[in-house]
């Protein structure tokens, strides 16, 4: 298994009371879930383009980038909405 699963797997645990007193450590199926949706996310997000300011708005190479951003930013929006995952 990835090193990084097993790090996520690691923050799933949740401290939870026992209804006779005192704590014990459960794993949260939903919040490892989101976890990895998460980390979906922010790889998809690090794919940006930097466009400069002063950048030719008529040079393919930064029409590509900005077609490229936009295509991550709706790949995210849509990954959120399928999972319900929100800011």
């Amino acid at each position: 298994m990835n090193e990084r699963i097993k790090e996520l797997a690691e923050q799933a645990y949740t401290e939870v009371m026992h209804e006779r007193g005192g704590t014990y450590m459960a794993f949260d199926k939903e919040k490892f879930a989101e976890l990895i949706v998460r980390e979906c996310i922010d790889c998809l997000d690090k794919q940006h383009v930097d466009i400069p300011e002063d950048a030719d708005l008529n040079d393919i190479k930064t029409w590509t980038s900005a077609t490229m951003n936009s295509t991550i930013n709706m790949c995210v929006g849509k990954v959120k909405k399928h999972f319900g995952v929100e800011e």
